[in-house]
């Protein structure tokens, strides 16, 4: 909740005109990031006791799609920036896509930019090796900034982390009919970067390889200041994190007793 509560911070002072653009990236340990629709899953405490029991916890982001799964292997990176009021939706993932290209151009290999259909949080967006994806971006606006967000399955299995999310959705679900279509997901049609390369490659190898792409496209990189004004507007960011959570926490005990 921290990490998604500062990248609204960040695009709140960006939009405004108080801090320049940011780029951010974070790493989290054993964590599910839960949609708003996967919040709505009629047998939602069943999906998440089955999360805990595997080492995960979980939570509901802010910003748009489905669970994805975030652990040590995983690196998130948020680019921030004023984006006005023409500045597009699609623009705002091409900036992304054409930033991860750059980033492996010199792999010889294709990252296309595509839904695949039976992924975890599929979307037009995804990123993929050999129709196997193994990124997903997502985007927030904030008072005029704008956050692309997109995980990087660097390290580990891919389709390990996708077969823990089909058991999530199919006991969240349970055969039921629902309003929404929540993903039918196929685990090998998911890999991880040091899968799909044929070599192991560390979340610490591509966060230098963010850093040398950003300063061969021109960006001048300095770190910025948390000042007690930033640090009073990430607390209310905060607060409103935990309040759509306990959304959650509410929804899933009034399930519950329902079922009793």
């Amino acid at each position: 909740m921290q990490s998604f509560s500062f990248d609204d911070t960040f695009c709140h002072l960006v939009g405004q005109n108080n801090w320049n653009s940011v780029v951010r990236t974070w790493v989290h340990q054993h964590v599910i990031i839960l949609g708003i629709h996967d919040s709505r899953l009629p047998h939602l405490k069943d999906g998440i006791d089955y999360l805990i029991d595997h080492g995960y916890g979980a939570i509901v982001r802010n910003s748009g799609g489905l669970g994805v799964v975030l652990d040590s292997g995983v690196l998130n990176i948020s680019l921030i920036f004023d984006g006005g009021q023409t500045f597009s939706i699609d623009a705002g993932y091409e900036l992304m896509y054409d930033l991860i290209k750059e980033m492996f151009k010199d792999y010889g290999v294709v990252i296309e930019a595509k839904e695949i259909k039976h992924s975890y949080c599929p979307g037009s967006y995804d990123l993929s090796i050999d129709n196997r994806k193994f990124a997903g971006i997502s985007q927030r606006r904030v008072r005029g900034g704008v956050a692309v967000q997109i995980y990087l399955c660097v390290e580990g299995s891919g389709s390990e982390r996708a077969r823990l999310m089909q058991e999530f959705y199919r006991l969240a679900l349970q055969g039921e009919e629902t309003k929404f279509s929540y993903p039918d997901i196929h685990p090998g049609d998911m890999a991880s970067l040091s899968e799909l390369l044929g070599f192991e490659l560390t979340v610490e190898d591509v966060l230098f390889r963010l850093l040398g792409s950003m300063k061969s496209l021109g960006s001048e990189l300095s770190m910025v200041k948390m000042t007690d004004d930033t640090w009073s507007l990430y607390n209310d960011y905060f607060d409103r994190m935990i309040e759509r959570n306990k959304k959650m926490i509410k929804h899933m005990e009034d399930v519950n007793n329902n079922a009793q």
